[in-house]
């Protein structure tokens, strides 16, 4: 664990708690398909692949669907052939989508997608100071937005980083409607990935942590997010907000805050992970790179892999790439998620 921790350091593309040995462990927890290989050179621990193995030696990052960083963490300068070991992993195939930069794991053919962050290394006020300069109008109109909420619904307050289990609960509630509503399947409707989240929330330590906040209005909860932390490090996970306050623009009101807070708590950078939504367009401050695809072995459940994921996953790269294709494949989920929605109710 310590010498895991030491290859984490702040500044690092391993700086993130999706790397972090606790989080592998707290998967481990719910799931037994989670596995570690430790990579030796002589006596020298020089590095750590945490994987899980599926049926066919099909191998996936832990947590796979849910993490925005994977990888071996590893020390500098690290030489290696994949093949050879996910060979002695026991696999024929990892696959991957939020491979961070520098791994021995990646080349050419591996597609590179950006992943926005903000970077709070200068504090808070000159965090706000950059969006004054380059998204000026987001931040005035946030503001606005803020002093009406207060007005007509109430005085603001926000909890950082607190342990209570209910404003989890009204979290997750508002992510599974979020999901039926636009179409997406409800994540939360795995019971492994309740259990992780509310257990990776009772982990606390000063190098990884849970992190819950929510911001209120008299009371009232309004928007939220769920995430993990490094000492330095904070990844967006599961942001939401009550759709009654969707006037307000309560997400950017809750991440101004969070950002706010975060960076009094020791926060460098927060992480808001790969994907396109316009509202990290309107925070970011630049972007990482994580890249999507495969490492394999010659034999047939590597074939047989090939054929059920690589040519879907080439064309939903091919939609994302284009935005009218994009805007209309949102507006068919977000269709199909009210039609589900009237015939389930």
């Amino acid at each position: 664990m310590d010498r895991w921790r030491s290859l984490q350091e702040p500044g690092t593309v391993f700086d993130n708690p999706f790397l972090s040995p606790e989080f592998t462990i707290t998967v481990g927890e719910v799931r037994d398909v989670v596995r570690v290989a430790v990579l030796h050179d002589g006596p020298e621990i020089v590095g750590f692949f945490p994987f899980e193995r599926h049926p066919l030696g099909i191998g996936k990052p832990v947590a796979a669907g849910l993490t925005d960083a994977q990888g071996i963490v590893h020390v500098k300068d690290l030489e290696l052939d994949p093949r050879r070991l996910i060979k002695n992993c026991g696999l024929s195939v990892y696959e991957f989508d939020h491979l961070v930069a520098g791994q021995p794991l990646l080349d050419s053919r591996h597609e590179r997608h950006p992943s926005p962050i903000i970077d709070l290394s200068e504090g808070y006020e000159r965090y706000t100071e950059f969006l004054r300069q380059h998204s000026g109008k987001t931040y005035k109109t946030t503001l606005a937005k803020a002093r009406k909420l207060e007005r007509e619904a109430g005085k603001i307050r926000h909890d950082y980083a607190t342990a209570d289990v209910a404003p989890l609960r009204t979290l997750l509630g508002w992510k599974t409607d979020q999901y039926r509503r636009t179409g997406r399947t409800d994540r939360f409707s795995q019971r492994w990935i309740v259990e992780l989240v509310e257990r990776l929330l009772a982990t606390r330590s000063d190098s990884f942590a849970g992190v819950l906040d929510m911001v209120y209005a008299d009371d009232q909860p309004v928007a939220g997010h769920f995430g993990l932390r490094t000492s330095t490090t904070l990844v967006g996970w599961f942001p939401a907000y009550d759709p009654r306050f969707a006037k307000y623009s309560p997400g950017l009101i809750h991440h101004l805050a969070m950002a706010e807070r975060a960076a009094g708590s020791g926060i460098r950078v927060i992480d808001m992970g790969r994907g396109q939504k316009e509202y990290k367009d309107k925070l970011k401050t630049g972007e990482l790179q994580v890249a999507e695809g495969r490492v394999a072995r010659a034999g047939a459940s590597a074939g047989v892999h090939w054929l059920l994921r690589v040519p879907a996953r080439r064309t939903r790269a091919a939609v994302m790439a284009n935005p009218i294709l994009l805007k209309t494949a949102d507006k068919a989920l977000k269709t199909y998620g009210k039609l589900r929605t009237v015939l389930q109710g």
